[in-house]
């Protein structure tokens, strides 16, 4: 890949009395919420065919990191929800994905990843659990044509709901839902649980879920919703908690220093979840599943880490050296405001156990850097600040190199 290079999509006003009929064309859709974005100069990248923010122009990469752990976000994401319902729905989501689907309780979510049939990793995201249907919001990845290929023999339903997807992060998230919601929250709202709720007199579903590991909600838009006037709504209340706009550059930092991983980086179709730790998330005592007989047969041949680097940020898929040998690849990269030193999730050979000694990375100038390899989370072990148990926010920087 060339990283001396960008691409991006940009918004075009129409112009004279012909509107391109290609314009918004099936394979680039753009969010319910962009006007929100428009005015700020946005670069768009595709993520399922859907369009989400890669860059604004009133915000810094730097200034997003720090309102998402001080603050309060917006960001629209690209996650597409497929709903799975009919008789056999829950059979047939069982059969393929990896965790005991009937384990989990309605009006809860679950992380959730399918495999192909040798083991690998197609994508993964958040399963929401009605009474009577599901829908699997997922990662980047084709999933719907998997399912079409394999229901067959299951009376199951596979269809576009046609939602779309916003995260509320930050310490001051749920204070902007308080204020935004017509009555308040009846009973619990875990992290991991979801709710009907209505804002405006408008009924969506949220959920306590994101990609951040910070306090933060998502929220579920359905066709027949009056968007704007959801969003008018949030973006008022939310001048109150200094609301943010942002993009993808918001949880770069932050979900690496968590150890989200990250479908199609961090994981692929060359890796089995016993590769990237999350063979935790497969029932091998349930019944057949895709990539079930392969991943039993399989051994552990890789493992993800953490890694800090001095004065820089690792380049994307650089190799890490030690004595000349290389011992694994960087999977993703950003720099940590918070921690004032470049961060990775790397993907090491199984047998490499010498987390105390530097490692060679290079840049994408392909310069020399040191890098040194830790667990992940790299702090926040026991996610006590995505559950609101620690509610302690970070005043300023903490240098990991002194």
């Amino acid at each position: 890949m060339e990283y001396s290079k960008r691409y991006t999509i940009k918004a075009f006003d129409q112009e004279g009395d012909r509107p391109l009929e290609l314009s918004r064309p099936g394979n680039m859709k753009s969010h319910p919420w962009s006007y929100m974005e428009l005015p700020f100069d946005p670069e768009y990248e595709l993520y399922n065919n859907r369009m989400t923010p890669a860059s604004l122009n009133n915000i810094t990469p730097d200034e997003q990191y720090w309102a998402v752990r001080t603050g309060v976000i917006l960001r629209n994401t690209g996650e597409f929800p497929i709903e799975l319902s009919g008789k056999d729905a829950f059979k047939f989501a069982n059969y393929i994905f990896t965790r005991d689907i009937n384990k989990i309780k309605q009006g809860r979510c679950s992380y959730q990843f399918a495999c192909y049939h040798d083991g690998g990793m197609i994508t993964d995201g958040v399963m929401l659990h009605f009474k009577d249907k599901l829908w699997m919001a997922q990662a980047d990845g084709d999933l719907f044509n998997w399912y079409l290929a394999h229901a067959k023999d299951f009376q199951v339903n596979i269809d576009d709901p046609n939602v779309w997807v916003s995260q509320i992060q930050g310490p001051k998230s749920l204070d902007l839902l308080n204020s935004v919601i017509d009555n308040q929250l009846s009973g619990s709202f875990n992290y991991f649980d979801f709710k009907l709720v209505s804002i405006d007199g408008e009924e969506v579903i949220i959920s306590r879920t994101g990609f951040s590991n910070e306090l933060g909600w998502e929220i579920y838009l359905q066709s027949d919703n009056n968007y704007k006037k959801i969003g008018d709504k949030i973006l008022d209340a939310g001048k109150e908690f200094d609301l943010k706009l942002t993009g993808t550059p918001v949880f770069r930092a932050r979900r690496i220093e968590a150890g989200l991983l990250s479908a199609g980086r961090d994981f692929d179709k060359s890796t089995t979840p016993l590769d990237v730790g999350l063979d935790k998330f497969v029932n091998m005592q349930k019944g057949n599943f895709i990539g079930k007989e392969a991943i039993h047969k399989k051994t552990k041949n890789h493992k993800v880490m953490g890694m800090r680097v001095k004065n820089g940020i690792a380049c994307l898929g650089s190799k890490i050296i030690v004595n000349k040998q290389c011992i694994g690849e960087v999977t993703s990269s950003s720099w940590s405001p918070y921690q004032e030193c470049g961060v990775s999730i790397v993907r090491l050979k199984n047998n490499y156990n010498d987390a105390d000694s530097p490692v060679e990375v290079h840049d994408y100038k392909n310069n020399k850097l040191k890098g040194y390899i830790c667990d992940l989370p790299m702090y926040d072990k026991n996610s006590e600040i995505v559950r609101g148990i620690d509610k302690n926010i970070p005043q300023t920087s903490n240098p990991w190199f002194k």
